[in-house]
């Protein structure tokens, strides 16, 4: 294997989530790897990243670029080090097991998979490889859910015994999800395996627990065909269709980024990033409720809902000793004008509307043992996507090499453990039945 400073990195998926990997190997992490090669279904977004690519590097050699069908001539051809894969989610296992294969690393994008045959694939192909690989869970890296974890591990609250999770996507974040591909559920898996799998994640590793029963009710009260409202207007196909005041139109003609990633990429595939959220096609839920059982005895209630008026979360942990609780908001509001183009800049827009809001931006962590007077815990400030995550999971991925007592590096058994929860739970709101993780026959350790 090459050593750290010529790391040699292949990305199978060029779309939206491959840039902030790409972007890292060229710039903050250029000392420690390289991009070597692109693998997507589209031409045109293949191109994309080797704008961005001459961006950092102008007049060195492309990348090479390989049409999705030919990955393994790729990985024999290219043979890189590790490969970076940020496709749809249900392809995931199809890459990251031709990779194993090679005895290449992989790099995986949240969710591992979709489904249970997939994810016994993926496990099947782990333990006979010595590859390794990496999740991508950055909210592990958030500064707000590290305190969290270094307050359990330090026995602040004695042991744990439930957990109270709330998610909430307002109508900007929550609507772009119908948009895309994601509003597929064979797809994506839902938004309890797409998105919950960050959340699942977060519980197992606060509690170090392993998930065993799931319950779970999951429906479609706000989006989707059969939900439009009376004078919403005219019926359309995609977002650019609706009127220029509709809340939940978007032009991606008016952002550079996504018109040359999706729009001019369209007559290619087919594919249309800008899908109208009342359309026909949407088989994913906007409206979750889950109920976990862990082996320790620990039960965790969870909620997604995709329409809310601010996005954040509400996290609050029960133990024998205190009690934790987590308030984030992300984002105040969403005004009806404010177009939801690039959710990456949304941060930046909520900053812009604090003025007058009541509910302000920001995280509140408090800690409250018994017999004595809640204290806030000072969360240390983070910079960048996802509370400062996406900063620190970069960092270790490419360079992280020393200790790491809390355990921020996931691996394909944490990655298992949290979409086996929303396997789980979307066999549980098709057969209204408890379902047992163990019946799934993954190997969660």
């Amino acid at each position: 294997m090459s050593s750290p400073a010529t790391r040699r990195y292949a990305v199978v998926g060029t779309g939206h989530r491959a840039e902030m990997y790409v972007r890292a190997l060229l710039d903050s992490h250029a000392d420690v790897g390289t991009p070597v090669a692109w693998c997507d279904t589209n031409a045109v977004r293949m191109r994309y990243y080797d704008r961005v690519f001459q961006e950092y590097q102008s007049g060195a050699p492309l990348p090479s670029s390989w049409p999705a069908e030919d990955f393994d001539d790729m990985l024999t051809s290219v043979r890189p080090d590790a490969v970076v894969v940020t496709t749809p989610d249900h392809l995931h296992s199809d890459y990251l097991v031709r990779a194993l294969q090679h005895g290449t690393d992989v790099i995986v994008e949240k969710p591992l998979t979709t489904d249970v045959i997939r994810a016994q694939s993926i496990a099947e192909a782990a333990e006979q490889s010595d590859a390794h690989v990496t999740m991508t869970f950055n909210y592990r890296y958030s500064p707000r859910n590290t305190l969290v974890r270094q307050l359990i591990a330090d026995g602040s609250i004695g042991t744990v015994t439930s957990v109270h999770f709330e998610w909430l996507l307002d109508t900007g974040h929550g609507a772009d999800y119908f948009r895309r591909w994601h509003g597929e559920k064979d797809k994506s898996g839902g938004l309890i395996i797409h998105k919950a799998s960050h959340h699942f994640d977060l519980v197992n590793w606060w509690t170090d627990d392993v998930p065993q029963t799931v319950t779970a009710l999951g429906s479609r009260r706000f989006y989707g065909a059969e939900n439009v409202s009376p004078g919403a207007g005219p019926a359309a196909t995609t977002s650019r269709d609706l009127p220029a005041d509709d809340p939940f139109r978007i032009d991606l003609d008016a952002d550079d980024r996504l018109r040359q990633l999706y729009l001019e990429a369209e007559h290619l595939d087919g594919y249309q990033r800008d899908r109208h959220v009342f359309g026909e096609g949407i088989t994913i839920e906007d409206t979750m409720n889950v109920l976990v059982g862990y082996r320790s005895g620990v039960a965790l209630t969870y909620s997604l809902y995709a329409y809310a008026p601010w996005e954040g979360y509400r996290v609050a942990i029960n133990g024998t000793e205190g009690r934790i609780e987590l308030d984030v908001v992300e984002r105040p509001h969403r005004a009806k004008d404010d177009a939801e183009v690039d959710p990456s800049a949304r941060a930046e827009r909520a900053e812009q509307q604090e003025s007058h809001e009541v509910r302000t931006r920001g995280s509140q962590l408090r800690l409250q043992r018994h017999w004595e007077r809640a204290r806030e815990v000072p969360i240390p400030l983070g910079r960048g996507g996802h509370g400062g995550g996406d900063t620190r999971l970069l960092d270790d991925i490419f360079r992280g090499t020393g200790p790491d007592p809390l355990g921020h590096r996931a691996s394909w058994r944490d990655g298992l453990r949290s979409a086996a929860i929303g396997i789980a739970a979307n066999e549980s709101m098709a057969t209204g039945t408890t379902v047992r993780i163990d019946s799934l026959d993954l190997p969660l350790g």
